[in-house]
C-alpha cells in the first residue's frame, strides 16, 4: 500500500445549502396566506423590513372616534355578518327541553350527556359509566338518554348506528316490520348483503329486502353533522389564469401580499454609529432583507414559469372540461423547463389557480400515464372518467365485475389496466364493488 505524502490538484463540483438557498426553498413551498404570515414575522424580527399590507389601512384615533358615533346603529352591517358564530351543538339541544317539565339533577345529567356527543351524534359513554361518574340511579341515566333521542335531528343521541337507524325509522312512523326485523336482528348480513341468505330465513322474496335497503339509504347515518355549524372557509387562489385572444395569460395572485420596503431613515440613523455591534447587527438585517427581496422575486418567477407550462399542456382542459386532462407528470415539467423536480414539486405544494372554468389545486393538473392499444396515451383521471360512465350505464341487475371492466376499457377505449388498478380507483371514486351494487328488482 503506497503511503507517501505529497501534494495534488483535484477539481469537484459541490452543492452547499446556504441560508439563502435554503430560504428561496421555503419561500418557494408557501402559499399567498403563508407567505403573509412569514413576512410579518420576519417584520418584527428585521427593523430594516418594512411590511405595508395593501388591504389595511393605517387608523387616525381621533377620526375612528367620530366615525364610531356615526356608525352606532349600524355596527352589526351584513358583511360583519358572514362570518359571524353559530350556537353550539350544546345550545341547540338544550333550546329544545321544555326546562321546567325537569328537575335540576334530570338536566344535569341531560347536559353531560349531550357533552359526551361526538361529531356524529352519538354516545360515547356508557350509560353505566356516567351513572357511577356522576353518582346519579342508572334509570335517570337511561331516561335521559330516551329524553336526548326524542330530539332533532332524529337518530341524535344513539349509542350506535344500529340503534340510529332504528330512532328514525320510529320517527317516521314507517309501517314496516320487517324493516325493524331486519335492523334488530339481521343487521350485520345486511350490511354485508348476505341477502340471499336473509331472505331464506325471514321466508321473504329477496326484493323485500332491496326495498328495506332503499328505505334506509334515506336515512340519516350522521345526525350530528347536522348541528355542525363552521364558518365558511374560503379559498384564495395564488394564480390566475384569464382567457386572452386565442390563448391564456397567467398572473400571479399578489394583492393580499403585503409590500415590502426598506426602511432608509433607520438605517441611515443607525449607520453613523461608532458601535461595532450595531454595525454588524445592521449588516446582517441588510443581508436579510435583500435576500428575502432575492427569494420573493425567483419564487414569482418559478411559480409564473410552472403555472405557464401547466397551462401550455392542458390547453383542452381550459377548453373543454376537467374530463380532458391529458398525462402530465411533474418529471416531465422540471425537464422542459430545466428545473429540478423537487422545485416544481414545490411550486405547486398547496396553492390554487383560479381558471375561468373553475378554481383547481395546481397538484390536480398532474397525473400519471396510463398505456393504450394506440400509441397515444391517456391519463389516469379520464381512466376513472370512464370507469364511472361504465358503472353509471351499467344494468344494475347484472353489475361488471372489476375483471369485465378491464376488458370493456380495452375493447371499447383501447384502454390497458390492470383489474388491481380498476379496484384502486373504484375505491377512489367511492364506488363499491359488483356484489354491493346488485339489485334485486
Amino acid at each position: 500500500m503506497d503511503l507517501k505524502a505529497g501534494l495534488w490538484q483535484q477539481q469537484s463540483l459541490k452543492l452547499a445549502m446556504t441560508q439563502e438557498l435554503t430560504q428561496a426553498i421555503a419561500l418557494l413551498q408557501y402559499s399567498a396566506q403563508e407567505l403573509c404570515s412569514f413576512l410579518e414575522n420576519k417584520a418584527l424580527e428585521n427593523p430594516l423590513l418594512q411590511v405595508e399590507n395593501k388591504n389595511i389601512q393605517p387608523i387616525n384615533p381621533l377620526i375612528d372616534r367620530n366615525r364610531r358615533k356615526h356608525t352606532k346603529n349600524t355596527e352589526n352591517e351584513w358583511i360583519e355578518q358572514i362570518a359571524a358564530k353559530s350556537s353550539s351543538i350544546e345550545e341547540q339541544l338544550i333550546s329544545q327541553l321544555p326546562i321546567h317539565k325537569y328537575s335540576s339533577k334530570q338536566l344535569k345529567i341531560i347536559r353531560h350527556l349531550i357533552e359526551n356527543l361526538d361529531d356524529n351524534g352519538y354516545l360515547t359513554s356508557e350509560p353505566n359509566e356516567i351513572a357511577e361518574r356522576m353518582g346519579v340511579p342508572l334509570e335517570l341515566v337511561e331516561e335521559s338518554i330516551i329524553i336526548i333521542q326524542t330530539m332533532e335531528p332524529a337518530g341524535i343521541g344513539a349509542r350506535n348506528l344500529q340503534e340510529c337507524l332504528l330512532i328514525q325509522i320510529e320517527r317516521e312512523n314507517l309501517e314496516d316490520e320487517l324493516a325493524r326485523t331486519i335492523l334488530t336482528h339481521y343487521f350485520v348480513p345486511f350490511a354485508e348483503k348476505k341477502w340471499k341468505q336473509m331472505a331464506k330465513q325471514l321466508q321473504v322474496p329477496i326484493q323485500k329486502i332491496q326495498e328495506v335497503f332503499d328505505a334506509i339509504q334515506r336515512l340519516n347515518p350522521r345526525p350530528g353533522a347536522l348541528l355542525e355549524q363552521e364558518n365558511a372557509t374560503y379559498i384564495i387562489p395564488d394564480a390566475i389564469v384569464e382567457r386572452f385572444g386565442a390563448g391564456y395569460s397567467v398572473r400571479l395572485c399578489d394583492d393580499i401580499i403585503p409590500k415590502i420596503s426598506f426602511n432608509d431613515h433607520y438605517y441611515q440613523k443607525l449607520r453613523t454609529t461608532q458601535d461595532s455591534q450595531v454595525g454588524r447587527f445592521l449588516q446582517e438585517k441588510f443581508q436579510d432583507y435583500q435576500w428575502i427581496m432575492r427569494s420573493i422575486e425567483q419564487r414569482k418567477e418559478t411559480l409564473t414559469r410552472v403555472v405557464s407550462k401547466i397551462v401550455d399542456k392542458q390547453s383542452r382542459f381550459f377548453e373543454k372540461g376537467s374530463e380532458h386532462l391529458v398525462p402530465m407528470t411533474m418529471k416531465e415539467v422540471a425537464s422542459e423547463l430545466e428545473i429540478h423536480e423537487s422545485t416544481v414539486s414545490r411550486a405547486v405544494k398547496e396553492k390554487y389557480v383560479q381558471t375561468p372554468i373553475g378554481t383547481y389545486s395546481l397538484k390536480s393538473f398532474f397525473t400519471s400515464t396510463i398505456q393504450t392499444v394506440s400509441n397515444e396515451n391517456t391519463s389516469s383521471s379520464q381512466v376513472k372518467n370512464e370507469i364511472a360512465s361504465m358503472i353509471e350505464s351499467e344494468d344494475k341487475q347484472r353489475p361488471f365485475s372489476d375483471q369485465e371492466i378491464v376488458e370493456n376499457l380495452v375493447n371499447s377505449q383501447g384502454i390497458v389496466v390492470s383489474r388491481r388498478t380498476v379496484a384502486k380507483y373504484r375505491d377512489q371514486l367511492g364506488i363499491p364493488s359488483s356484489s354491493k351494487r346488485k339489485r334485486f328488482d
